[in-house]
């Protein structure tokens, strides 16, 4: 059986997703996120608007999936900048019942189209995010393969994160927010452990199911840590409020993961 490797015939890496894929469940939820985003933005403040994740990618599930947005500002954002998206998030989230959660990533335009950003988020830009509103960035960003170079910029840097994982869990009390840690942790593994593999491989996905049996086929020599691939996969699908799972990745998985990736593809490019 062929694999679909996410690739366009020339070899570069396909854009995921589009506003045709979107479930029509979901379609006035995309409909008000882009009203909603002109209204609070204005043309002065938004240069491009997408969205990203499993709702342009058709896989979305209603009442369990979160609507991702990415704005690209004319500016650097501010301070007012994130208290406005933060209340479009709240607001969003709060009038439908089929998301579980908005989250909004602000960027400034030159930062998207920078040198420094080109394989990490001007990849995810021209790969990853399905245009809303504005020129799309990705016209004036090149197409990518899945190389180590690609690996490194997008995922090299888990070792940052660690320290601020460990703060975090540590002041969780709820299961709310045990839920929401374990969920962003555990996709960020699974996707750190997919570009770990990804230039042998030779595609792309973002179905993290797939991610970590990937990850397991490219291991077969640490089954341990496959099946902690597959118990991040399961989370960040379905996430728990069980501390011991949180223990499991941020303690034990994450650590070798992020020796693991720079081992392989070497430190990301350090950022200001």
């Amino acid at each position: 059986m062929n694999e679909d490797r996410g690739l366009e015939p020339d070899g570069t890496i396909a854009r995921e997703g589009s506003l045709n894929r979107v479930p029509e469940r979901f379609a006035p939820v995309v409909a008000a996120a882009r009203a909603r985003i002109s209204e609070v933005f204005g043309p002065d403040r938004l240069d491009s608007a997408y969205i990203y994740g499993s709702i342009p990618r058709g896989t979305a599930v209603p009442g369990v999936s979160d609507l991702d947005i990415q704005l690209s500002l004319r500016a650097g954002p501010t301070r007012a900048d994130r208290a406005d998206a933060d209340a479009l998030e709240a607001g969003l989230d709060a009038s439908f019942d089929e998301i579980d959660g908005v989250g909004i990533l602000l960027s400034g335009r030159d930062t998207l189209l920078s040198e420094l950003e080109r394989h990490d988020m001007g990849f995810f830009i021209s790969c990853l995010c399905t245009p809303l509103l504005g020129a799309d960035l990705a016209e004036l960003l090149p197409r990518y393969r899945p190389t180590s170079l690609l690996a490194r910029e997008t995922n090299g840097d888990l070792c940052l994160l660690l320290p601020r994982w460990h703060e975090r869990a540590a002041g969780a009390m709820t299961d709310t927010e045990r839920r929401a840690m374990n969920r962003g942790v555990a996709r960020r593994i699974v996707r750190t452990g997919f570009t770990l593999v990804m230039p042998r491989w030779g595609g792309w996905t973002s179905d993290l199911t797939e991610c970590a049996e990937l990850f397991a086929r490219y291991y077969p020599h640490v089954p341990a840590r496959a099946e902690q691939m597959r118990l991040a996969a399961r989370t960040g699908r379905t996430p728990t409020a069980d501390p011991a799972v949180l223990s499991v990745l941020v303690d034990d998985l994450a650590p070798w993961l992020a020796a693991e990736h720079v081992a392989v593809h070497g430190e990301k490019t350090p950022r200001p």
